[in-house]
Parts: C-alpha cells; structure tokens; sequence
C-alpha cells in the first residue's frame, strides 16, 4: 500500500512539473514575440528563474514528505538525485542561453564573452586544484606534498597555455595579413633578442668567474682604443701638415722683401739660409753669418721700410757641435715679427753685442754668458747673474759636470 502512494505521489509531482514548464515556455515565447531582443532575453531569464525556482520548491517539499516516510540512508540518496538533477537543469539552461545569446551577439562581444568564460574556467580549475592540493596536503606527508604542488602548478600551466594558444589560433584566423605579419616579425625579433643576449650573458658569466681575464681583457680593449685614437689624430696631423706644405705662407712677402732688402745693402752671402718656420706660426727665419750678423742686425733696426724697433727675446742654445743665437725682433710699422739665428763655434763662442742697436738685449746676453760661457763683444757691463763670479763651470752646456758632485 505504501508503495502505491509512492508511485502515485511522484507522477502527481513529475505531471505538476511538466506542465509549470510547459506553461513557462508558452508565456516566455509569446512575451518574446512580443518584446524586442533586450526584453525577450530579460523575459528569457525571469522564466528560467522562476521555472526553477518552482521546480526546486517542488522537489524540497516531494523531499519532505518521502523524508518523514522513508529511513535515514532512503532520505540521502533523494536529496544527492534531487540535487544533481537540478545542477544538470541548470547547467543546461546556461548552456542554451548562452547559445542563444552567442547567435545574436557581433564579433567583438563573441571574443568578449569568450575570454569572460575562459577566464572564469582557469580561474575556476585553479581554485579547485588549490582546493585538492590543499585537502590532499592535509593528509600527505612533505614530500607527496610538494610532489602534488608541482603536478597541480604544471597541469594549471598547461591548461593555460593550451588556451593561450587557441585564443590565438582564433584570432589569428581572423586577423589580416598584415597584422599577422607583424606578429610574426614581433616573435622572430624577440628569439632574436634573447639568442643574442644570451652568448652576452655568458661571456659576462665567466669574465666574473676569472677576474683576472676579465681585467686583462679590459686593459687590452683600453690601449685598442687609445691605439686607435692616436693613429687617427696622427693622420689628422699629418693631412693637415701636408696641406700646410703645399699651401704659401701669408708671411713669405714679408720674407722675400727682408732677404731683398739684406741682399742688397749687406752683401749676397749675408745670408746662410732663410726659412718660414711653419712649427712657430710662419715666423719668417733668416740664419746669418757670424761675420755679417751685426749689420744684418743694424739694418733691420734703421731701415726705415723695415724698423724693427723692439727685440722681444735673445737667447742661446748648446746643440754639442755649436751653438746658435736666437733673436726675436718685431716691427710695429710692418706688424711683422722674425726671427735672427747665427751659429757660433762651441769651443770658442764669441759674437758681437746688440746692446748698442737694442738696449733691451743687455740682460738676455749676460743670460747667455753665465749660463753657456758666450762672450758678447763690446757689451757695456758682461758679467754673471744668476751665478757668482767664483762658480766653475756653465750649467747649460750639454757636457756640464758640477765642480762639487757630492754636494
């Protein structure tokens, strides 16, 4: 007798539920004929809702009444089938909305909605597998521990990737060529970049590994550079002075007019030489005879195209087979400088003074005298002035030996 009340019971309940949801699709597809898409999809929902919220009360209250009348175990079991028939209906239902709502959506919210659900599915799997991870950590020891970490964090990685790589399959089928073509560049430069970074990485790892070679290697790279410097500026100086070689001196008027003027009024071997001297700003050079220096000397100072009125400098030098005296003289008509050399034998050096032409020259000559032992004929007052009278000895001759070497 009990069973029958049981089977009359449940296809009372099964009849009850077939007709709410018949008459739930009937009010949703005439409220939907008659509503435009956003309302009918609303109108979709609230039925769906309601259907199921009608369906759930029915069965609690089926599960209520078979309850009180069947054992403990009996009771269990309705409630996982009622349950797990609800979840199936649900699942179901989202299933065919989001079918249907898919067919009416454009591109862009199709890839929106996919990418929504795709993430809610990876994040979805990745609480579960922390869920099982954890539940199973519980009661594993440390090692099956990390060993269920490492499983759990692999097969979420692969998951991940496997729809990374089919997001991008979809996308790519949509893409243009153009678009495609980029991407392509963008990967291939970026395997590139770190195909190239990495023998760098290497090489910097073992530079640290041995300091030693990594000094010796940056010394050597060092004096490459410098080298490579100073080969460059040599190049640079020496077009430059090949240029300077091939190109007139402004001061070589200047030159020939005072070789003129000397040739002419002291004589055609006056002269030993005459040069510009291109390493001291084209200072034009005239070398004289020891014989015609002083006259030399006296018509540049009284020539009156010429009037060279100030000697800047007067000084000698020891080159151990002569000597030579360098005299600097300037004219402020012509706004010209030149140079007057003579060479004078070491063993005996002995010149004329220009004391009386250039009163200026008196200190410089004394100078000369004390320090390299040249005598200056007819200076008014040649004496030592930086040494003593009783000093041995001239310290600028290149054979100078102090007369006390242990002091």
């Amino acid at each position: 007798m009990n069973e029958d009340q049981d089977l009359a019971k449940q296809k009372a309940a099964a009849a009850a539920k077939a007709k709410a949801a018949a008459l739930a699709r009937k009010q949703a597809k005439e409220e939907g004929s008659e509503k435009p898409s956003g309302e009918e999809d609303l109108a979709k929902q609230k039925a769906a809702a309601a259907a199921k919220a009608k369906a759930a009360a029915l069965a609690r209250k089926q599960a209520k009444e078979e309850g009180s009348e069947k054992p403990s175990g009996e009771e269990d079991l309705a409630k996982q089938k009622a349950a797990a028939a609800a979840k199936a209906k649900a699942a179901a239902l989202a299933r065919k909305q989001a079918k249907e709502e898919g067919a009416e959506k454009p591109s862009g919210e199709e890839d929106l909605a996919k990418q929504k659900a795709a993430a809610a599915a990876k994040a979805k799997a990745a609480a579960l597998a922390r869920k099982q991870a954890k539940e199973e950590g519980a009661e594993k020891p440390s090692g099956e521990e990390d060993l269920a970490k490492q499983k759990a964090a692999a097969a979420a990685k692969a998951k991940a990737a496997a729809l990374a790589r089919k997001q991008a399959k979809e996308e790519g089928a949509e893409s243009p060529p153009g678009e495609e073509d980029l991407a392509k560049q963008k990967a291939a430069a970026a395997a590139k970049a770190k195909a190239a970074a990495l023998p760098r990485k290497q090489k910097s790892a073992g530079s640290e590994g041995d300091p030693e070679k990594a000094k010796a290697k940056a010394i050597a790279a060092a004096k490459a550079k410098a080298a490579a410097a100073a080969k460059s500026r040599a190049n640079v100086d020496e077009r430059t002075e090949d240029d300077n070689k091939n190109q007139p001196s402004p001061n070589q008027p200047t030159l020939n007019q005072i070789v003129h003027a000397i040739e002419r009024h002291v004589g055609q071997d006056a002269l030993i030489d005459h040069y510009i001297n291109n390493l001291s700003k084209d200072v034009p050079t005239i070398v004289a005879n020891p014989d015609t220096y002083y006259s030399i000397a006296k018509l540049l100072r009284y020539d009156e195209k010429l009037n060279f009125s100030y000697l800047s400098e007067l000084h000698g030098t020891d080159f151990e087979t002569h000597m030579e005296i360098y005299v600097h003289l300037h004219s402020f008509d012509m706004n010209q400088s030149i140079a007057l050399k003579v060479k004078l034998d070491r063993d005996s050096p002995a010149i004329p003074s220009l004391v009386p032409l250039w009163q200026g020259a008196s200190w410089p000559e004394c100078e000369a005298y004390d320090l390299l032992g040249i005598n200056f004929r007819e200076h008014p007052d040649l004496k030592r002035i930086l040494l003593g009278d009783d000093w041995k000895g001239y310290p600028l001759r290149k054979d100078y030996q102090p007369y006390d070497v242990e002091v």
